[in-house]
């Protein structure tokens, strides 16, 4: 199946839709339940780095089965599990995991109980105007030029050899799972920020334009999103001290890309799993064509060791 790239496609009226759909898809839930076989709605939403994972799922899906209406909508992970938590959606699309002090309590409160399915692997790619000679940094550079309160304003403040050139930042929003990602697991600051002078944006479109349009910049996202870019955008390497690594699929799989490898991953609700029968349909659809559905939607599918947790994760949701 040739599948029309949505990163390219998407616009700011189009994106409201999915998330209004998505909206709705939660409403329709309670009436469309698990009775009279597979049909019914299906809503999910959160992460738009793993919102074409989940738009593809679906697309195959309603290719075998059209009575089952699945709404795909990308509020950013933060986002996605604020709906989630309040029993919104059914399913929340993650490029991290559940926060346990903010977003497990809420989950709590409600009574949602949820399963946390790993679908794929990401490469968080660094990238740059392509006029710019920076190739590598190493992962101090990294942290000096994103971490909170950074005074690295010029690429030479990172290193001499640099261009003398002012820097200019275009990074997710705070809603997104790339943002925590790199403000948590990568820069490590306790507040889990990141600097506040660069342009943000919860739509990893506008990222790549704005890096692609203006000299000197920077900015970050998953490796997807390069990959569809890499003409307008220029990828660096990571050195985390033993050699500048490329991303890759094959260096996100082997380990070689750290610190900016992650996982991403569904979660799925346990009640709308269970009580919902076109929730369960698509998820089990999802997860037994996982490696189909990663590759189709140019993701890094994971290795035979994480898939076989994967599904023994979903079987156990019926218990």
């Amino acid at each position: 199946m040739k599948r029309t790239s949505f990163r390219r496609a998407v616009v700011p009226g189009l994106a409201a839709l999915a998330l209004a759909l998505s909206a709705c898809g939660g409403d329709s839930n309670a009436e469309d339940g698990g009775e009279g076989g597979a049909g019914g709605s299906v809503a999910v939403d959160g992460s738009s780095t793993v919102y074409p994972m989940s738009d593809t799922a679906a697309e195959m899906l309603k290719e075998e089965n059209d009575d089952v209406n699945v709404s795909v909508g990308f509020s950013g992970t933060g986002g996605g599990f604020e709906k989630f938590c309040a029993g919104e959606t059914d399913i929340s699309d993650a490029s991290r995991p559940i926060k346990d002090d903010e977003e497990v309590p809420v989950c709590e409160e409600n009574g949602v109980e949820y399963t946390e399915l790993l679908v794929a692997t990401d490469a968080l790619t660094i990238v740059v105007h392509p006029d710019l000679a920076v190739d590598c940094l190493t992962t101090e550079q990294v942290v000096e030029l994103f971490g909170p309160g950074s005074e690295a304003t010029k690429w030479s403040d990172l290193d001499p050899s640099f261009p003398d050139e002012e820097i200019a930042g275009f990074i997710p929003g705070t809603d997104s799972g790339t943002y925590d990602y790199m403000a948590a697991d990568v820069v490590g600051d306790d507040s889990e920020s990141l600097r506040d002078d660069f342009e943000v944006s919860e739509d990893d479109n506008i990222l790549v334009q704005g890096v692609a349009g203006t000299e000197n910049s920077v900015g970050f996202f998953g490796y997807t999103y390069y990959e569809e870019n890499a003409d307008t955008v220029k990828a660096l390497s990571i050195d985390d001290g033993n050699g500048c690594v490329a991303p890759s699929a094959e260096t996100a799989q082997a380990g070689e890309y750290t610190p900016l490898a992650r996982p991403l991953f569904i979660y799925v609700s346990n009640a709308a799993y269970n009580d919902n029968e076109a929730v369960k349909t698509y998820v089990d659809f999802y997860i037994e064509n996982l490696a189909t559905i990663a590759e189709t939607a140019q993701y890094i599918p994971l290795n035979d060791e994480d898939y076989a947790a994967t599904q023994d994760a979903l079987a156990g949701i019926s218990g």
